[in-house]
């Protein structure tokens, strides 16, 4: 099992957020209240990098779902990038390859970016 790290970046388009490690039971709560925190305005883009993502389960799916919610509760959209195999396979086996915007890479310019661990 590994630690959940989130790393927020601010680009022109609007935020993202690296998300490192397990999202799970125990870290779902984590990617949440990053979520919750964010500014996102009318018309910008939330990103989930999920290149470094080990491992994701029902609950962290819970999590995306959540973040997609809020996105579009703010009047923005939300893509993921990046998305492991294993996890691409299960958003797929669910249909939420069908909800969610995927993205090979997150390729948006950084203007800034803190750490949460």
């Amino acid at each position: 099992m590994s630690a959940l790290t989130i790393i927020t970046r601010t680009t022109a388009r609007g935020p993202v957020l690296e998300i490192i490690g397990d999202l799970d039971y125990a870290t779902a709560p984590k990617l949440r209240k990053a979520v919750e925190g964010l500014t996102l305005a009318a018309g910008q883009l939330l990103l989930l990098d999920l290149a470094e993502l080990g491992y994701c389960d029902s609950s962290g799916i819970s999590a995306l779902l959540s973040a997609r919610s809020l996105a579009n509760e703010r009047s923005g959209d939300i893509a993921l990038a990046a998305v492991p195999a294993n996890t691409l396979r299960i958003l797929g086996i669910v249909g939420l390859d069908q909800v969610f915007t995927i993205q090979p890479d997150s390729t948006m310019t950084t203007n800034h970016g803190a750490v949460a661990s």
